[in-house]
């Protein structure tokens, strides 16, 4: 599975970041990195496009073919309105690899040290690159409920629960794009990115509660796995949100994990950023 991200160098002298002093100078130069990234995406449409019929992929691939041979666990109307909600996480999930591949890009291409030589403030490079993600993130995902809705799949819950889901599956994709800046800062390459930015991901999503019921895992310790994986509580919290079930504890859990990779790997990437920089 392979993705890209493409930076055009000559969008900094477009809009040059302002450098102003203080927080309002770095909320500016974060606005300014992030719409950079933002206005890339109409120049390279085929990126978005792709990015879309991945997990489009996913949901014909489980619901028409898998879905006849799994069983619908208890207590929801068909397979798809189980399904659903585990292809939105995994949806936002992968959608976060854009930013290791994008920070690769722009190392490789010597442009983050041409950020470096504006009187900019730097936090606002990694800043501005994980909230521009966040964005196409969330173009992705209007465009997989839409898919979804036309599947069969429904709010059984109240429609403000569908936000809360929907707004705590994007915010665990957030921390999960400074796991991926951090990844892409320490990799050699964009090739490299691509395949370290995945490859833990498809683990994390697939022995999960995204597609099946754990305790139907062969394996005890797989279950065991599967029933402590972040991935799985943020799943559980937005399939109980959408369907208007008892959420239990998955919630707390979703964003404690949210919270925790956002801080850890944005100190990590930080230094990362500052050690490749000087």
């Amino acid at each position: 599975m392979t993705a890209t991200a493409t930076s055009s160098p000559g969008l900094v002298e477009d809009t040059p970041p302002t450098g102003s002093a203080g927080l309002a100078g770095i909320v500016v130069d974060t606005l300014t990195e992030a719409g950079r990234h933002l206005r890339i995406i109409p120049r390279n449409i085929e990126l978005l496009i792709f990015a879309t019929i991945q997990p489009v992929m996913f949901v014909l691939l489980f619901s028409f073919v898998f879905g006849g041979s799994i069983a619908t666990p208890s207590g929801f109307r068909d397979y798809d309105q189980y399904l659903m909600p585990g292809i939105f996480a995994q949806t936002v999930v992968f959608g976060s690899a854009f930013t290791s591949i994008g920070i690769a890009e722009d190392l490789s291409k010597g442009f983050i040290d041409r950020l470096r030589s504006l009187p900019i403030a730097q936090s606002s490079v990694l800043i501005g690159r994980t909230i521009s993600d966040l964005v196409r993130n969330m173009i992705t995902f209007v465009t997989m409920l839409l898919v979804a809705f036309l599947l069969g799949f429904r709010f059984e819950g109240s429609l403000l629960a569908a936000l809360g889901a929907t707004a705590l599956l994007l915010f665990f994709s957030y921390g999960l794009s400074w796991v991926q800046a951090l990844i892409g800062l320490s990799v050699s390459s964009v090739e490299a990115a691509n395949s370290a930015g995945f490859i833990w991901m498809f683990p994390m999503t697939f022995v999960s509660s995204a597609f099946i019921d754990p305790e139907n895992l062969q394996y005890a310790w797989l279950r065991t796995v599967a029933d402590w994986n972040p991935f799985t509580k943020v799943t559980n919290a937005a399939r109980a949100l959408y369907n208007g079930t008892d959420t239990g504890n998955n919630i707390e859990w979703s964003i404690a994990w949210a919270v925790g990779m956002i801080v850890v790997f944005a100190v990590l990437a930080t230094r990362k950023f500052n050690q490749i920089s000087d």
